[in-house]
C-alpha cells in the first residue's frame, strides 16, 4: 500500500483486494525497472567490452541453456500458484513436492545440456565450458518454490528485495571485472554465483515469512497429480523457448557468433519490455480466478480489459522504438553494433503478440486447457524454425527478426481462430488490437 500514490489510494481504498494487487504490481515494476535501468547499463557496458563476437557467444550459450529450462521447471510454476490459491491448506505439500520434482528435472536438464553442446560444438572448448557453467543454474530451479509462494500470496515485494539486492551487488562485481579486463569466462562464473546467492536467500526469506522449509512435505501421489496437470505445459514451455531462442542458436550455427551478437543487441532492447505483461498478469491472476468463481460475464470482462491494456502498452512502446531503433542501438552499444538497428525496428513489434500471449496464457491455465496452449506454441515453434531456415540465409539477423514476429503472431493470435473453443479469445484479441475501439471502451 505504501507504494501507491495518495490520490490513487484514496480511489481504491474501499477495495482492499485491488489495493493489494496494485501494490504487488508496483513492487514487480520496481524490480524490473531497476533491472532494466542498471541491467541495461551493465549489459551494454559488457557488450561494448566483449565486442560482437564474444557477446554473441555469451548469448548463444544463454539461449542454448535456456532451451532446457522448461525441463527443469516441469511446467509447474503456474500450476503450483493456482493450487495454493485454490487450496491453501495443502500449500506445504504442494511446495515440497514441487521442489522435489524440480530438483529431478534440473538434474535431467543439466545432463541433456552437457550432451547436446558436446554434439553441436565438439571442437569449441570455450563454448562447451561456458554452457557447462551456465547450465548448472538448472540445478537451482527447486529453490524457485519461494517465488511461487510469494506470488500466490500477492507478496512479490520479498522476491524483489532479495533479487535486487543481490543483483546490485553483482552489478558492481561485473563493473570490477570490466575494469580489471577480465576474460569472458570470469563473467560466466559471476552469473552462476549470482544465481546461487539469490536461490539460497529466497529460501531463507520464505522460511521467515512463509512456511518453514522443515514443514514442507513430499508425496508421490501429489507429484503424480502435479505432473498430470503440468505435462502439457512442459511441452508448451519447450515450444515457447524454442521459438523465443532458436533464432540465436540458428544464427550461431548457420552464420557465426558475431551475427548472434548483432541480433542479441537488438533483442536485449526489444525484450527488456517483456517484464510489463509478466508483472501485471502475475498480480491480477488471483483476481481473475476469483472473478470466474463469481460470474462468467465478469471473468471475460476482466480478460478483455487485460487484453486492451496489453495492446495499449505494447503499441505505445513499439511505435517510437521503430523510428528510433538505429540511433538508440548506436548510442548504447556503439558503431560496431549499428547493424542491430534494422533488427530492432522489426523485432520490437513482436512485443504486441508477446503481451497478448502472456495475458491469454492465464485463460488456458484457468480453463485447464493446457493441450490447446501446447498446440499453439508448437505451431509457433515450427513456424519460427521453418521461417528461420528460409530467411536467415537471405537476410541474416534481419531475417531472424521477421521470422520471430510472424511466428509470435501465428501462435498468440491466429491459432485461436481455427478452434471453436478459442474463437472467442481470437475475437477479444482482435477487438483489443482495434486501438480506437479500446480507447472508446475504456474512457
Amino acid at each position: 500500500m505504501s507504494l501507491l500514490p495518495a490520490f490513487l489510494h484514496r480511489r481504491i481504498a474501499h477495495r482492499p483486494g485491488l489495493v493489494k494487487i496494485a501494490d504487488n504490481i508496483g513492487w514487480l515494476f520496481i524490480d524490473k525497472l531497476l533491472r532494466m535501468g542498471v541491467g541495461l547499463f551493465i549489459g551494454v557496458w559488457v557488450a561494448r567490452y566483449l565486442g560482437p563476437e564474444q557477446f554473441g557467444l555469451l548469448n548463444f550459450a544463454l539461449a542454448f541453456t535456456g532451451l532446457f529450462g522448461a525441463i527443469a521447471t516441469l511446467g509447474l510454476p503456474g500450476i503450483v500458484v493456482r493450487d495454493i490459491v485454490r487450496d491453501p491448506e495443502s500449500a506445504r505439500l504442494t511446495l515440497g513436492t514441487a521442489a522435489a520434482l524440480q530438483l529431478i528435472g534440473g538434474l535431467l536438464s543439466y545432463l541433456l545440456i552437457l550432451g547436446a553442446i558436446a554434439y553441436l560444438r565438439p571442437a569449441d572448448a570455450l563454448a562447451r565450458s561456458i554452457v557447462a557453467i551456465l547450465g548448472a543454474m538448472m540445478l537451482l530451479k527447486a529453490c524457485e518454490i519461494a517465488v511461487y509462494w510469494f506470488e500466490s500470496q500477492v507478496q512479490s515485494k520479498y522476491t524483489v528485495w532479495v533479487q535486487n539486492s543481490v543483483f546490485l551487488v553483482f552489478a558492481g562485481i561485473k563493473v570490477g571485472l570490466i575494469l580489471e579486463q577480465a576474460s569472458l569466462i570470469a563473467f560466466i562464473w559471476a552469473m552462476l554465483a549470482e544465481a546461487v546467492v539469490v536461490a539460497l536467500i529466497l529460501l531463507i526469506v520464505m522460511g521467515w515469512r512463509g512456511p518453514p522449509l522443515r514443514s514442507l512435505r513430499v508425496s508421490v501421489e501429489r507429484g503424480v497429480t502435479l505432473l498430470r496437470d503440468s505435462w502439457p505445459l512442459i511441452l508448451s514451455a519447450i515450444a515457447v523457448t524454442v521459438y523465443m531462442k532458436i533464432d540465436q542458436l540458428m544464427l550461431g550455427q548457420m552464420i557465426g557468433d558475431e551475427a548472434v551478437g548483432i541480433y542479441s543487441a537488438a533483442v536485449r532492447i526489444s525484450e527488456v519490455w517483456y517484464f510489463i505483461p509478466m508483472a501485471i498478469v502475475a498480480s491480477v491472476f488471483p483476481a481473475i480466478l476469483e472473478a470466474k468463481k463469481r460470474s462468467e460475464t465478469q471473468y471475460y470482462a476482466r480478460l478483455q480489459r487485460l487484453y486492451d491494456l496489453m495492446v495499449i502498452i505494447s503499441v505505445s512502446v513499439a511505435v517510437p522504438m521503430t523510428f528510433l531503433a538505429t540511433p538508440i542501438v548506436t548510442l548504447l552499444f556503439g558503431e560496431s553494433y549499428s547493424e542491430s538497428g534494422p533488427v530492432l525496428a522489426i523485432h520490437i513489434w513482436a512485443s504486441v503478440f508477446v503481451f497478448l500471449g502472456v495475458a491469454s496464457s492465464k485463460w488456458f491455465l484457468t480453463e485447464n486447457r493446457q493441450m490447446l496452449r501446447l498446440q499453439r506454441t508448437v505451431l509457433g515453434a515450427i513456424t519460427n524454425v521453418g521461417l528461420n531456415l528460409w530467411l536467415i540465409p537471405l537476410y541474416g539477423p534481419v531475417g531472424a527478426a521477421i521470422a520471430t514476429v510472424i511466428s509470435y503472431t501465428v501462435a498468440a493470435l491466429f491459432a485461436d481462430l481455427f478452434q471453436s473453443v478459442t474463437r472467442k479469445m481470437f475475437l477479444m484479441k482482435l477487438s483489443a488490437l482495434n486501438i480506437i475501439a479500446v480507447l472508446e471502451r475504456n474512457r
